[in-house]
C-alpha cells in the first residue's frame, strides 16, 4: 500500500518492525523514516514521557531506514505507534451515532429490525441532540422527554449524561498498523469500521500527539447487550492506529485537531464502494475533558494512553438487501484519511484469520535488553 507524507511540515513520529532486529520508533524526515530508537528513548512510552519531546525527536541523530514508498519492500513495516500505552476508547460522543446506537439497541443486533426502529426513534429525536451539552439541564430534560416516550437508552445516558462511555479498547501492544489486516470475530454478520482521531495521552494527562483509528464495531454483538461490549470490540487485530503519530507543535494544534474531517473508504472484492465522513467539529464533548474523564485522581496511567475520540460515522447505506444496511465482507479494504494525518489503510480479515497477537510486553522487554537499550 502506496504511503506518502501528509505534511511535510508537521513533526511525526512511527513505530515500525525492522526485520532481524524488531520494534523501532521512526521518524519522518521528508519521505523517509528515520530510526531514532536509543537508549534515551527505547519505547514510544519513554519518547512521549519527555518534557523535551519536540526538541528531542527534532535533533536526535538516527539511521535511515527506509523511503516510504519502499515500505513492505525489504520486511519493514508500520506498526501502530504506540507501544505501551494502554488504548481506550470513548463511544456514543457524536449525536448521529447516539441515534444509531440506540437502534443497535431497540433491534437487538438485527440488522433485518433496524430500518423500521430507525424511521420510529428519529420521529421523536430527530436532530434535537445536535449542539446539546452532556450533562446539561437541557440534556437533563430532553432525558424527561424521551423517557415519557419509552426511547431512553443506556447509549443515550452516555451520550448526554454527565458520564462520558470510556472503555478499554484492545490489550498493551495489540493493536496493528497502517497496512495490516483488521479483524472481525466471526460470530458476527453486522458489523462496520469508525474512522476516529486518536490522541496520545502521558502519564501526567498531556496530550501530545493525535493520530487516526478504525475502531472496528460489531453491531450485532453489541446490539444484543451492553455488557458484551468487550466482545463487540476487543478481539484479535480489532484495532488499528497510524500511519503517524503528529505531535502537536507550532504547525498543528489541538484546534486544528478539533477541526479534522475524516473521510472514509471501503473497498470491496464485490465492486461495492461506501463513501463517509466524520467531523470531529460536530463531537458533543470535548476532547480535552474526555481525556479528564479517563485519567485522574481516580484513575492513573503510568505509561499513558491512546484514546480514540469517537465517531460521527454510522453506516446506513444498503449493501446486500433493502434495509439491512451496511456490514463488510472478507476482503473489504477500508481507507481512513485526513490532510493533516495521513492516510490509514487496512484490510477486512476474520479474526481468526489475522495473524496472531504473540509480540507481548515480556517480548518487547526481552527484545530490547538483547539490544542494549535498557
Amino acid at each position: 500500500m502506496t504511503l506518502t507524507n501528509p505534511d511535510h511540515t508537521g513533526t511525526f513520529l512511527a513505530r515500525a518492525w525492522r526485520p532481524g532486529l524488531g520494534p523501532v520508533i521512526a521518524r519522518l524526515d521528508g519521505d523517509r523514516l528515520t530510526d531514532i530508537t536509543s537508549p534515551e528513548a527505547p519505547t514510544m512510552r519513554d519518547l512521549l514521557e519527555r518534557d523535551d519531546l519536540l526538541a528531542f525527536v527534532r535533533t536526535a541523530k538516527g539511521t535511515d531506514l527506509c523511503a516510504l514508498s519502499d515500505l513492505s519492500a525489504d520486511g519493514v513495516h508500520l506498526l501502530a505507534p504506540c507501544d505501551l500505552q494502554v488504548v481506550k476508547a470513548s463511544g456514543v460522543t457524536f449525536a448521529q451515532s447516539m441515534v444509531e446506537r440506540v437502534i443497535e439497541e431497540q433491534a437487538a443486533g438485527d440488522a433485518d429490525r433496524a430500518d423500521a426502529i430507525r424511521r420510529k426513534v428519529t420521529s421523536v429525536i430527530g436532530d434535537s441532540l445536535a449542539g446539546i451539552v452532556p450533562g446539561s439541564d437541557k440534556a437533563m430534560e430532553v432525558k424527561r422527554v424521551l423517557q415519557a416516550e419509552g426511547l431512553w437508552s443506556q447509549y443515550l445516558e452516555v451520550g448526554i449524561g454527565p458520564d462520558a462511555e470510556v472503555f478499554t479498547k484492545c490489550p498493551v501492544l495489540a493493536a496493528v498498523g497502517h497496512g495490516a489486516d483488521v479483524g472481525l470475530h466471526p460470530i458476527s454478520n453486522w458489523n462496520n469500521p469508525e474512522p476516529e482521531i486518536v490522541l496520545a495521552v502521558t502519564s501526567e494527562g498531556r496530550i501530545v500527539g493525535a493520530t487516526l483509528g478504525n475502531d472496528v464495531n460489531l453491531r450485532d454483538v453489541e446490539g444484543r447487550s451492553a455488557l458484551l461490549l468487550g466482545k463487540a470490540k476487543d478481539n484479535n487485530a480489532s484495532a488499528s492506529l497510524g500511519p503517524f503519530l503528529r505531535l502537536f507543535d507550532d504547525s498543528y494544534s489541538m484546534a486544528d485537531m478539533e477541526q479534522a474531517e475524516l473521510t472514509l473508504t471501503v473497498t470491496g472484492e464485490d465492486g461495492f464502494t461506501l463513501n463517509g465522513r466524520s467531523s470531529m467539529a460536530k463531537i458533543s464533548r470535548r476532547p480535552a475533558d474526555i481525556v479528564a474523564q479517563t485519567l485522574g485522581t481516580h484513575h492513573q496511567y503510568p505509561d499513558g494512553f491512546f484514546l480514540y475520540l469517537g465517531t460521527l460515522f454510522a453506516p446506513t447505506e444498503d449493501r446486500d438487501a433493502p434495509g439491512q444496511g451496511f456490514t463488510h465482507k472478507l476482503g473489504d479494504v477500508v481507507s481512513i484519511a485526513e490532510p493533516k494525518l495521513g492516510t490509514l489503510t487496512n484490510t477486512v480479515r476474520l479474526s481468526t484469520e489475522c495473524p496472531p497477537w504473540t509480540f507481548g510486553v515480556a517480548a518487547l522487554m526481552k527484545n530490547l535488553a538483547e539490544r542494549n537499550l535498557l
